[in-house]
C-alpha cells in the first residue's frame, strides 16, 4: 500500500488498521522522534487545525496532542463537551445531533480527536459506538483519544516503547497485564487495546485479574485470534503470582468490573477492597519476574497499583519514556491521517 492512502483514515481502534499501516506509523514515529532530538523543524501540518473534543479530562492526552500539533506547525483547539450544544441522544429537543456537529467540524478543521470514557455514557460500548457515528458523518479523520472499549494511540505508543527497549522482534517476550488494586474506577480501553496489539505482534501475553473483573469476551477472542496468527500466545488467569513468573514486562492497572453500570461507582470501590493484595510489589518483581520492567499508561496509583520504588527505579521503570512517546507516536498518526508532508 501507499503511505498516501492513510490520509483521511480514522483511528478508532488498532484493529481497524492493517499491520502494514501500523508499521508505517511506527516508522514515521521513529523518524519524527529523531528529528525532535536533532532539533530539526518538522512542520508537516503547517496551517492545519486539529479539534480536540473532551468529554473526560486528561493530562497526557491533552498535553501530548497539543504539543504534537504545535511541533507539526499546526494548531490544536481544545473543546470541552460541556461547552457545546451537542447531544449524544438523537431525538428532537435534546440538542444538536452528532451528524450536524461532525459535519460542521469538518468545515473548520482537518481532523478531530474525541475522548469519551465510561462515566459519560450509560452502558459499556456506547462511547465507542458514538465515535464510529462521528466518523461516519465527519469528512475529516476521527482519532480516538480514549474510549470505553479502545485506546489506539496509547497502544501504538506502548508497542513503539516495547520495541525501542527490547528490539523490533517481540516474539517470546512475556507481557503480563495485571489487574491491580486502586480506588480509582477506570475503564477497559487501555488494557484491552494493549493486549490486542501485543498479541498481534507476537508477544506472549498473560492477562491476570481476580474473579469478577472479566473483560470484553469479543476483545479477548480477537486477542486469541491475533496470537494464533502471529506465533505469540494469549492467556487469561486469576492466579497473579503464576502470571508474573518469568514476565519480561508488567503493566499493573485497576479496571472496573462488568457490573459497573448495574452496581454503581461506590459499590465498585467497595468491591475492589477485597483484592488489596493485588499489587505489583518489589518482592514480586524480585522473586517472580524476569526482570519485570514496569509499564503504565498513567496516572499510576503509587502504593496501590505498584510500589513507589518500582515506579522510580531507573533500570526497571519505563513510565516516563512511555509517556513521552505519546508525543512522537501521535505526531506520526496526525501527520499521516491529516495528509502531512515532511
Amino acid at each position: 500500500m501507499s503511505w498516501f492512502q492513510l490520509a483521511g483514515k480514522d483511528l478508532i481502534s488498532t484493529k481497524d488498521w492493517t499491520k502494514e499501516e501500523l508499521e508505517i506509523a511506527l516508522k514515521v514515529t521513529d523518524q519524527l522522534k529523531g528529528m525532535y532530538y536533532a532539533g530539526l523543524p518538522h512542520h508537516a501540518l503547517k496551517d492545519k487545525t486539529f479539534l480536540m473534543l473532551f468529554f473526560n479530562t486528561s493530562t497526557r492526552t491533552r498535553l501530548s496532542f497539543e504539543s504534537a500539533m504545535t511541533q507539526l506547525g499546526g494548531h490544536a483547539q481544545f473543546i470541552a463537551a460541556t461547552d457545546l450544544r451537542l447531544s449524544l441522544e438523537d431525538k428532537p429537543g435534546a440538542g444538536e445531533t452528532i451528524k450536524d456537529t461532525a459535519r460542521v467540524c469538518a468545515r473548520y478543521a482537518h481532523g478531530i480527536g474525541i475522548r469519551l470514557l465510561e462515566d459519560k455514557v450509560s452502558r459499556y460500548g456506547e462511547g465507542t459506538e458514538i465515535l464510529y457515528r462521528f466518523a461516519e458523518h465527519a469528512e475529516i479523520p476521527v482519532i480516538n483519544m480514549a474510549s470505553d472499549v479502545w485506546h489506539p494511540c496509547q497502544a501504538m505508543t506502548d508497542l513503539y516503547t516495547l520495541r525501542e527497549k527490547l528490539g523490533q522482534d517481540l516474539k517470546g517476550v512475556k507481557y503480563t497485564i495485571m489487574w491491580a488494586y486502586s480506588p480509582w474506577v477506570r475503564s477497559w480501553g487501555s488494557v484491552q487495546e494493549d493486549f490486542v496489539i501485543a498479541a498481534r505482534f507476537g508477544m506472549d501475553v498473560v492477562v491476570a485479574h481476580p474473579k469478577g473483573y472479566e473483560l470484553d469476551p469479543d476483545v479477548l477472542g480477537l486477542a486469541k485470534k491475533y496470537a494464533g496468527e502471529s506465533g505469540g500466545s494469549f492467556e487469561v488467569t486469576s492466579d497473579l503470582d503464576d502470571a508474573l513468573k518469568g514476565a519480561t514486562v508488567v503493566f499493573p492497572r485497576g479496571w472496573m468490573s462488568p457490573r459497573r453500570y448495574e452496581i454503581g461507582k461506590d459499590a465498585e470501590i467497595k468491591m475492589a477492597e477485597k483484592f488489596r493484595d493485588w499489587r505489583y510489589t518489589r518482592k514480586r518483581q524480585k522473586e517472580l519476574t524476569k526482570p519485570g520492567y514496569l509499564m503504565h499508561v498513567m496516572p499510576i496509583d503509587r502504593g496501590h497499583e505498584a510500589d513507589p520504588e518500582l515506579c522510580d527505579d531507573p533500570e526497571l521503570s519505563w513510565i516516563y519514556d512511555q509517556a513521552e512517546n505519546r508525543l512522537h507516536t501521535q505526531k506520526a498518526i496526525l501527520a499521516l491521517t491529516m495528509g502531512g508532508r515532511l
